[in-house]
């Protein structure tokens, strides 16, 4: 019984996350969601940016500090540890779904792009979520989500957390899962004083959060992560090295 509704949890946490996922594709572009990054201030701007800060904080400290080995270790002592990422994705989606709902605009137009720039910038934009729905299936997408950890442990299978190996893009950058993020940020048909707040916030969280994650996964793969780092650039892709034989590997969670 146990099993089954570790399964039942780990599913509703993945459906949650997609449907977090679809959200953010209108919010963020500034179509098609009840709420809109870009919308028109209803705050005084200090009382807006307090609370922008503080929601770009509380998911920053949450997804950053939850994805650290240290905080697995005593996590697991807490929640069953087929269940912890999917209970990182639960909370994940939850922060995000508070963002989604208390985000205060803060007004002014920096750019308005018409015709055919305004439909080649979304274009750009609509590209970055595809790059970065494509990347989580690098990675390992259901292991990335929690399903597969949930699954295993229901038919009763030891979990296999996925190996260090760079398929694909991850032969030309360290990190195309987060040059699809910075992509979606940045490709903003209209750009207001609330989309370059959260723009410059989310991009220096990412320049941050990369530090945390190749620390860890140095400490997990040692040599093999580190020649991997030396041959292979961080965001700038290294596109020669498409017709490179994989050598190593790669294993990496958003943090």
């Amino acid at each position: 019984m146990k099993r089954i509704v570790i399964f039942v949890y780990g599913v509703l946490c993945y459906a949650l996350s997609l449907v977090a996922f679809v959200y953010a594709v209108g919010f963020i572009g500034g179509f098609l969601a009840p709420t809109l990054l870009d919308a028109a201030p209803n705050r005084p701007l200090a009382q807006a940016l307090g609370i922008d800060l503080a929601l770009l904080a509380v998911f920053a400290l949450q997804h950053s500090g939850m994805a650290r080995p240290a905080f697995k270790r005593w996590w697991t002592r807490i929640v069953p540890e087929a269940a912890e990422r999917s209970t990182y994705v639960l909370l994940s989606s939850l922060a995000v779904g508070a963002f989604f709902a208390f985000w205060q605009p803060v007004g002014g137009v920096i750019w308005q792009s018409e015709g055919t720039t305004r439909a080649l910038i979304i274009g750009v934009y609509l590209f970055g979520w595809a790059l970065l729905f494509y990347t989580t299936f690098l990675i390992d997408h259901f292991d990335l989500l929690g399903l597969k950890q949930v699954w295993r442990q229901l038919i009763g299978r030891e979990y296999r957390p996925p190996q260090f190996y760079t398929p694909s893009l991850y032969r030309v950058v360290r990190h195309p899962l987060y040059i699809g993020w910075l992509t979606i940020f940045w490709a903003a048909p209209t750009m207001t004083v609330s989309h370059l707040l959260f723009a410059l916030a989310t991009t220096a969280y990412i320049l941050v959060a990369i530090r945390f994650e190749e620390r860890d996964l140095v400490d997990a793969f040692g040599d093999a992560y580190l020649a991997y780092r030396r041959r292979t650039p961080m965001l700038v892709p290294n596109v020669p090295a498409l017709g490179r034989t994989p050598a190593a590997a790669k294993n990496e969670a958003p943090t």
